[in-house]
């Protein structure tokens, strides 16, 4: 089956709303993306600045990723008296990505800031990300070559070959040499 990856780099965050009233703000992001969603670590905003530095994978079917049109990115601040604080989001429109990356097989865009938009849709605070869209992508159900039936009785030539696999170096103690140890003779 043939599927589209998208790969997702959230890098950081500067400048964004802090929603806390006591104590130090602990941010993370949801990422959503068609049905899939993912919650990236949560990071502590020192110095305006919020960390993640995290990557996401996204595979669809090729038919999917026709239908896709945005990536959302939600910034949240964990909050300890009430529920987990909304700071902004922000969505990315995946067209232009997804018609490169059929197209060449693989398109890439480097980390750059996107705007964090607030409830009110004003602007505050800018959240960087990456994306990598690879196209075409085949993949395989995986097979074990020597695995063996439970009733199934094993060949010598599958066992020689299962052996054969093994690293190197397990078969270093079946030839070492035993230890003599020099007896001293008291005078």
């Amino acid at each position: 089956m043939k599927v589209g990856t998208l790969e997702v780099l959230v890098v950081n965050a500067e400048d964004i709303r802090h929603t806390n009233l006591l104590g130090r703000p602990a941010y993370y992001v949801i990422l959503q993306c068609g049905t899939k969603e993912y919650r990236s670590k949560t990071s502590p905003g020192k110095h305006e600045k919020v960390l993640w530095n995290e990557k996401f994978k996204f595979d669809f079917p090729q038919s999917e990723w026709e239908k896709l049109t945005y990536i959302k990115f939600k910034i949240m601040d964990k909050e300890f008296f009430k529920d987990n604080g909304f700071v902004g989001e922000t969505k990315i429109h995946l067209g232009g990505i997804i018609t490169e990356g059929t197209d060449k097989g693989f398109f890439e865009v480097r980390p750059a800031p996107y705007n964090v938009v607030l409830e009110d849709n004003t602007y505050k605070g800018q959240i960087k990300i990456g994306f990598k869209f690879i196209a075409n992508k085949e993949v395989q159900n995986e097979n074990r070559e020597f695995a063996a039936l439970p009733n199934e009785p094993r060949s010598i030539y599958s066992c020689i070959r299962c052996l054969w696999n093994l690293p190197w170096w397990v078969y270093l103690h079946l030839f070492k040499p035993k230890s003599s140890k020099p007896e001293h003779k008291d005078d």
